[in-house]
């Protein structure tokens, strides 16, 4: 039990102004936003996320607002999620927990194990299939090969750490230690980490990703994943107005420029 989001409803937010005259004018806050909600839990504390990003916890169960900075987007909503935690994991930031590749802000996040199998020297492209079915080899996503290992001491491996002074041909001080990692997909005792690639923004569809991984020497290796849709957020309104409502059915109807 890390977040859970069941049993919190009624989640608003609203942006704060600096300052309101009489007649209705305001000027705005640096992006500042109120977020209210409500909770049937009564021994949670509250975490709250900006864009799947850490922005805050509440300091006792009872809370059930928070300020939070948010980003100045002009061409896409702020998300703002609230979830419940376990009391001694309020300041813990869950944020690699949360699911942003399901494409609903228009880009993909691909995430690779980094295994320390993976030799020094090699490097990574990324490959898509432009919504045919059929991944297209020969035009990688990606401007210039990443990377795998940018920084030498990150790879474990026999002469390349601590000479001699782990387990026979193998140096394994920079390797992830057991539980900091990729938990389970690295050694027994040392774990494997990850890296990431963002796409840049796509329109609506469903895609296939390939990553392939090539050696110094041009040995090739390839996974692709399974179908990522992509549906880009909508654009924020910039002015909406009420244009009627009906009180016997109560229904508004806002117009939206």
């Amino acid at each position: 039990m890390v977040l859970i989001n069941s049993g919190i409803e009624n989640v608003k937010a609203f942006e704060l102004p600096c300052s309101v005259w009489s007649s209705g004018r305001y000027i705005g806050a640096p992006r500042i936003a109120l977020v209210k909600w409500r909770s049937s839990w009564s021994n949670m504390f509250y975490q709250v996320y900006v864009n799947g990003q850490y922005a805050g916890a509440t300091v006792d169960s009872q809370q059930r607002q928070m300020t939070v900075q948010i980003p100045t987007s002009l061409e896409v909503p702020v998300r703002i999620e609230v979830f419940a935690v376990a009391v001694e994991e309020a300041d813990t930031d869950f944020s690699s927990d949360i699911d942003t590749s399901a494409g609903q802000s228009g880009r993909v996040r691909i995430r690779v194990l980094r295994g320390q199998n993976l030799p020094i020297g090699v490097t990574a492209q990324i490959y898509f299939d432009n919504g045919t079915g059929e991944i297209d080899y020969d035009s990688s996503l990606n401007n210039s090969p990443i990377r795998v290992w940018p920084v030498w001491q990150d790879k474990a491996g026999f002469g390349m750490s601590r000479f001699g002074a782990s387990d026979f041909g193998y140096d394994s001080a920079a390797a992830v230690g057991f539980g900091k990692g990729s938990f389970g997909n690295g050694q027994f005792g040392l774990d494997a980490d990850t890296f990431e690639w963002v796409s840049p923004p796509m329109q609506t569809g469903e895609y296939k990703f390939a990553v392939k991984i090539t050696d110094k020497v041009g040995n090739e290796s390839s996974i692709e994943t399974d179908t990522i849709t992509v549906i880009p957020a909508a654009r924020p309104a910039e002015r909406i107005s009420i244009s009627s409502f009906d009180k016997q059915t109560n229904k508004l109807v806002l117009n939206v420029s």
